[in-house]
């Protein structure tokens, strides 16, 4: 065997290292559409990944002790490079279609995460221990070269996550990611492959193609699979889809704005109005404070309602927390956001983090942040609604909309943030948005916690007599209280 440059294997697993962490997180991005981004998603995606990392790790480790020959190192990257290059024709072919056939999408992320990602990083593990055997045939000391290889391997890693999740994904998009890092793998398989004949290089070039044009294919089939889709894009925080539908109960053309698997907002392209029924419930704060002028909204996504706020309550102010800049960006080109409207301020910040050290004080705060199904914890919190007391003037109110079932299996969530309302709150009124909906089922529902006695303005009663008439007034539940350190709740 001829003695290896110096630093060509130390480059090798530094660079497989990186590219592993950039599999993992772009494996979220990619299935958070079909499946959500839930913990027990992540739980699955990272689980299925280290068990093939695992399986790696050890086939490397036999074909090492067989044969310690480099080549096997390069053929090894080479599957990793073209496998890379298929995961978007997996997403339209495997992933799409499992989330449509099956229920339980903790099956679908498994499958899809073993399809589209578990063949490549059992691929990029086994270089770690090849390595190893290749650098211990020519420098004869075990320890200092497993260490070293672990080492490197770990600190591409670490390069690999910070490179993706702060630059490359909110940048560049994952779909150039991948194509990026299928050529990446390619060059390296070239680089570490020990002969470069005329053979090889026709083999290289063909290999080249056949990566671009997997990635073309999967960009078509997922345009042909999802016309409905008119952008698609990778921010820091999400993978976020704009939609132009067909809304049933209107018939009339919607464009809807897709966080995970849930729908965020949605407006009417002809008359810009918003089309999801829970935020005429945020309204109910003229209702029950009469003179309220400013509010504050932890939640913009596409700004639907502020948008209407600010149209309906021309001398009132209101405040959005929107922890996503590309949301609001989005929401400006595609949902009619006015920016340089002076009654608007933007605060691109996290929610919580605003309740904690914001000095501003609002009589009404609305809470909209879902993300698809999920809750984020640490606004459904005691801790949470308690900063949000403060941050209320007197006789101020708080609206929340959150997705949960009245009874059964599903209602937990409504369980245990009840319990948290009436233990923060002077009052707590809980509303069904639609009267239809079965009880067991998931579905909008209004939590509304008054500070101090509620200012009732009668003479808009009528107007509000049909979201008013659907309270539900004898509510009970024996739940705990959702605090920081448990939160039985949210995602």
């Amino acid at each position: 065997m001829k003695k290896i440059k110096t630093y060509k294997l130390e480059a090798t697993v530094f660079i497989c290292g990186a590219m592993t962490m950039v599999l993992e997180l772009i494996a979220a991005r990619i299935l958070s559409p079909y499946v959500g981004s839930s913990n027990l998603i992540w739980t699955s995606i990272i689980g299925i990944m280290l068990t093939c990392m695992s399986l790696g790790y050890w086939a490397g480790g036999k074909v090492a002790d067989k044969k310690q020959d480099i080549k096997d190192l390069s053929q090894f990257i080479l599957i990793a490079a073209i496998t890379t290059s298929l995961i978007p024709i997996f997403e339209t072919i495997i992933v799409d279609f499992l989330a449509q056939n099956l229920q339980q999408l903790i099956i679908v992320a498994i499958i899809s995460a073993t399809f589209l990602f578990g063949i490549p990083s059992f691929m990029l593990a086994t270089v770690s221990p090849i390595a190893v055997k290749l650098k211990n045939n020519q420098e004869q000391e075990v320890g200092t070269v497993s260490g070293k290889i672990s080492s490197l391997s770990t600190i591409g890693s670490i390069i690999g996550t910070f490179l993706a999740g702060f630059i490359l994904i909110p940048k560049i998009g994952v779909s150039n990611i991948i194509l990026g890092s299928s050529i990446l793998l390619l060059l390296v398989s070239a680089i570490t492959y020990p002969t470069k004949n005329k053979k090889y290089i026709i083999g290289f070039i063909i290999s080249l193609i056949a990566i671009i044009l997997l990635n073309i294919t999967g960009k078509y089939l997922f345009k042909k699979q999802n016309p409905d889709i008119i952008k698609d894009v990778d921010s820091e925080y999400s993978r976020i889809w704009v939609k132009e539908q067909v809304n049933l109960s209107t018939n009339k053309i919607h464009k809807t704005l897709q966080v995970d698997t849930g729908l965020e907002s949605h407006i009417n392209e002809e008359t810009g109005e918003m089309g999801a029924q829970y935020l005429q419930y945020y309204d109910l704060f003229e209702y029950y404070n009469k003179n309220a002028k400013n509010a504050l909204i932890i939640g913009g996504a596409a700004y639907t309602y502020p948008t209407h706020y600010l149209k309906k309550y021309k001398n009132n102010t209101i405040d959005v927390v929107e922890i996503d800049p590309k949301m609001t960006e989005i929401a400006k080109q595609e949902f009619n956001l006015d920016t340089k409207n002076s009654n608007l301020k933007i605060n691109h910040q996290d929610g919580r983090s605003f309740l904690n050290y914001s000095q501003n004080t609002y009589d009404v705060i609305l809470i909209d942040a879902f993300k698809g199904l999920n809750a984020p914890f640490e606004l459904t919190t005691y801790e949470a609604m308690t900063k949000a007391k403060e941050r209320l003037k007197e006789n101020g109110l708080i609206i929340t909309n959150i997705i949960s079932s009245l009874e059964g299996k599903d209602a937990k969530f409504l369980e245990h943030e009840y319990a948290t309302y009436k233990k923060v709150f002077d009052n707590v009124k809980l509303f069904k948005v639609n009267s239809q909906v079965e009880k067991t089922t998931k579905m909008n529902l209004i939590l509304i916690g008054l500070k101090g006695n509620p200012q009732i303005n009668d003479d808009l009663k009528d107007e509000y007599q049909t979201l008013l008439q659907n309270e539900i007034t004898n509510y009970k539940t024996n739940a705990s209280i959702s605090t920081d350190d448990l939160a039985p709740i949210g995602n």
